[in-house]
C-alpha cells in the first residue's frame, strides 16, 4: 500500500520524529497536516515540508481546541500523535505531582483527546498510531512517571483497536533517539547519555528521528496491523 494522495495529521509534527514521520509520508505523495501547540514551530516546519502541506497551531489539553481543529480540517485517512514533552525523569521522593500531571496530560490525555474527537473523520482504510517508549518494559530508577506513562498507551492502544474497528490502531516505541525530548538535560550529560547508550546497544548507536519514523509509515501503509506495539529501539529491549 502507497500513502500516494492520502492525508495524514500528525499532531506533534513540527519538530523531532513527528517531523520525520512528516516530511517521510510527503516524500510519498501524501497530504499532510502538522499541528503543534507554538506557532512560531508550525511555521517553521511548513518551511522545511514541501509545498502544499498545512499546518495550525493547538494546544493538545483543549478538549474544545482539539474538536475544533477536526471539525475544520475535515476527513483524513491517517492520525499520528507524537507531540509531548521533554521527557520527565525524577525520583518518585522528589517528583512534582503537578509537573508529572502535565506531563500526562499532553501525552496521555492529550492523544485520548486527538482520538476522540479525530476518530469520526477517518476515512474506511484509515488509522491511528499513537506513541509509547520502551521504559514501559524496561523501567530504570527515576522513570516512575515515564514508565506509568508508556504502559497506559500500550494498554489504550489495544483498547482502541477493538472500539474502533475496522480503524487500525497501532503504537510505535522508541528508545533512545536523538531528538529535543532530552533538552531539558545539561549538554554534557545528554551527550555523554547518547555516547553510553550507543556502546551499549546492538547496532551501536542511538536512534536519529528518521529511524522511527518508518515505523509509523509502515503502520500506516499495512493494512493487517492493528493493537501492535513496534519497538525500534536499536536492540536496547535485548541488553
Amino acid at each position: 500500500m502507497s500513502l500516494q494522495g492520502q492525508r495524514i495529521v500528525v499532531i506533534g509534527g513540527t519538530s523531532g520524529i513527528g517531523f520525520a514521520v512528516a516530511r517521510g509520508a510527503a516524500g510519498e505523495g501524501a497530504e499532510v497536516v502538522v499541528a503543534s501547540r507554538r506557532k512560531e514551530s508550525v511555521d517553521a516546519a511548513l518551511e522545511r515540508l514541501p509545498e502544499g502541506a498545512e499546518g495550525h497551531a493547538l494546544d493538545a489539553t483543549d478538549e474544545e481546541a482539539v474538536r475544533g481543529f477536526f471539525d475544520r480540517i475535515g476527513g483524513f485517512d491517517h492520525l499520528v500523535y507524537t507531540a509531548g514533552e521533554s521527557l520527565l525523569m525524577e525520583t518518585l521522593a522528589a517528583s512534582d505531582l503537578g509537573r508529572a500531571r502535565r506531563f500526562l496530560d499532553t501525552r496521555l490525555w492529550g492523544a485520548y483527546t486527538a482520538v476522540k474527537h479525530g476518530a469520526p473523520g477517518i476515512r474506511p482504510g484509515g488509522s491511528v498510531v499513537l506513541t509509547t517508549g520502551t521504559v514501559a518494559r524496561r523501567p530504570m530508577p527515576g522513570t516512575t512517571v515515564a514508565a506509568s506513562l508508556c504502559g497506559a498507551m500500550e494498554s489504550l492502544t489495544r483498547a482502541l483497536a477493538l472500539e474502533l474497528a475496522p480503524v487500525r490502531v497501532n503504537i510505535v516505541s522508541p528508545g533512545v533517539v536523538r531528538t529535543d525530548l532530552w533538552r531539558d538535560l545539561p549538554a554534557g550529560d545528554r551527550e555523554g547519555l547518547y555516547t553510553s547508550m550507543a556502546g551499549s546497544l546492538p547496532v551501536g548507536r542511538v536512534g536519529e528521528p528518521t529511524d522511527v519514523a518508518e515505523a509509523y509509515l509502515y503502520l500506516m501503509r499495512g493494512g493487517y496491523s492493528t493493537g501492535s506495539v513496534v519497538t525500534v529501539d536499536g536492540g536496547g529491549t535485548l541488553v
